[in-house]
């Protein structure tokens, strides 16, 4: 007798029990239901409300982001066991349903109900959850998402994630999720473990102010000593899917800013290139009119004084400008390859200032340079030589100085005497005179 009444005892704990989760899942399914249609369509009571089959096909067209078809809008029980058929057999087309039919929605089947709105989680919400661990292996939908929680919470006072059922009781585990991710919203060394009701209430009410997640939850169904794992798995599929979103889009954030820094370092580099062709090509035009001044001085060590400063361009003006031109190449290409990267127009630098505009001056520049050597060695060439003519007229005219001299020191001297010997010698002296003088004549007339 004492066995019967335990077992009927603990029957009766059971069937509590379970009443208690169909009644929690009841309110959390309800509530997730509402926050994927239209107000106009609000579900109050779930099992009711279902029952026409038209609030399951918005559901399953918002969720799914398919077509699923038109209601029919009949008050009959026919045209409810139509619109639920189409949303049973669109979900087979998902995933694998057995023992729900089109009636049992319309009759408001509870276990059946709640069966089926847990099998459209699953499907839409949680199905796409994925996670690798260190051994590479992946994990389950639910695996992944307990494994998310566990990492997010991992050293949290407090806060040990084994399960979606008694870890949460507390609220500490979901206080840490926020906290993970927005650690300015929450203080989380102030939350005790001994105040489930405050964690709760401030993890529900941030989590829908500041990130507008619908509460799902209501504070008493989770401080229970097993709080119901689908409902809690629900509610933080909602925190998952926004942390990973927040996460992607601080991830892209982050890629738009670097596109930004590329592009502004690339007109940057725009800028440059054009300030740096404009020097170069000014120097150019510049040292190619330098180049083409013919006004050489009129002597032999102006003209080699030309040559030394042209040698000095050569070797230390012109190799920088040249290396200028050679870094201009590669910017203008860095230019371009940053803009392929981003898959941006290919860029035309100012008229006038190409790549090719550039080479076309530097060839100028060598034409005006060989030019102006070819002028410099010439106008060296001609004035050693006029110079070698000028020192060839002074030998000369030195020549015949020395020669007037002498003569005029012999006939001098033919003046005096009156013997016949002196007579004799100036003769004698005379006839050398005249051979000198054509002799001079002869060398004059062989060298003029």
């Amino acid at each position: 007798m004492a066995t019967l009444e335990v077992r009927e005892g603990f029957e009766r704990q059971r069937m509590k029990l379970q009443d208690q989760r169909v009644q929690t899942q009841k309110k959390t399914f309800t509530k997730w239901v509402n926050s994927f249609i239209p107000k106009s369509m609000h579900v109050g009571e779930l099992f009711a409300d279902l029952a026409d089959g038209r609030v399951l096909l918005k559901l399953l067209e918002s969720i799914s982001g398919e077509r699923v078809g038109n209601p029919n809008r009949g008050s009959l029980r026919v045209h409810k066991l139509e619109n639920a058929q189409k949303a049973l057999d669109f979900l087979r087309q998902k995933v694998k349903l057995e023992s729900i039919g089109a009636a049992d929605i319309v009759d408001g089947n509870p276990r059946l109900i709640l069966g089926l709105l847990w099998t459209i989680i699953l499907r839409f919400q949680i199905q796409d959850i994925s996670w690798e661990d260190e051994s590479r292996e992946i994990k389950s939908a639910k695996e992944a998402l307990l494994l998310w929680c566990q990492r997010k919470t991992a050293g949290y006072p407090g806060v040990n994630v084994q399960n979606f059922n008694s870890s949460w009781s507390s609220g500490l585990a979901f206080c840490a999720l926020i906290h993970k991710h927005r650690p300015d919203l929450i203080d989380f060394k102030s939350l005790r473990a001994g105040n489930p009701e405050h964690n709760l209430m401030l993890a529900f009410d941030t989590a829908e102010t500041q990130f507008g997640i619908h509460p799902l939850l209501d504070v008493e169904d989770v401080n229970v000593a097993r709080p119901d794992d689908k409902s809690i798995m629900t509610y933080l599929v909602s925190y998952y899917n926004y942390f990973t979103k927040l996460k992607s889009e601080e991830t892209a954030g982050r890629r738009v800013a670097k596109v930004i820094g590329k592009m502004m370092e690339t007109d940057m580099m725009k800028a440059e290139y054009e300030r740096m062709a404009t020097d170069l090509l000014d120097w150019i035009e510049a040292t190619i009119r330098r180049l083409a001044d013919r006004s050489f001085p009129n002597s032999v060590v102006g003209v080699q004084s030309l040559l030394v400063d042209f040698k000095r361009y050569r070797t230390t003006e012109k190799p920088p400008k040249y290396a200028e031109m050679s870094d201009l190449e590669v910017q203008f290409f860095d230019i371009q390859a940053n803009l392929r990267a981003f898959r941006q127009k290919t860029w035309v630098p100012p008229e006038g200032k190409l790549i090719s505009d550039i080479n076309k001056g530097w060839g100028r520049l060598e034409q005006a340079e060989h030019k102006r050597e070819l002028a410099l060695r010439d106008a060296l060439l001609r004035h050693e030589q006029l110079e070698q003519l000028a020192a060839r007229f002074e030998r000369k005219a030195d020549l015949r100085d020395s020669w007037l001299t002498d003569m005029d020191h012999v006939l001098s001297d033919m003046t005096h005497g009156d013997t016949s010997g002196s007579v004799t010698a100036a003769l004698k002296r005379h006839e050398a005179v005249n051979t000198d003088v054509r002799a001079r004549v002869g060398m004059a007339v062989l060298s003029g």
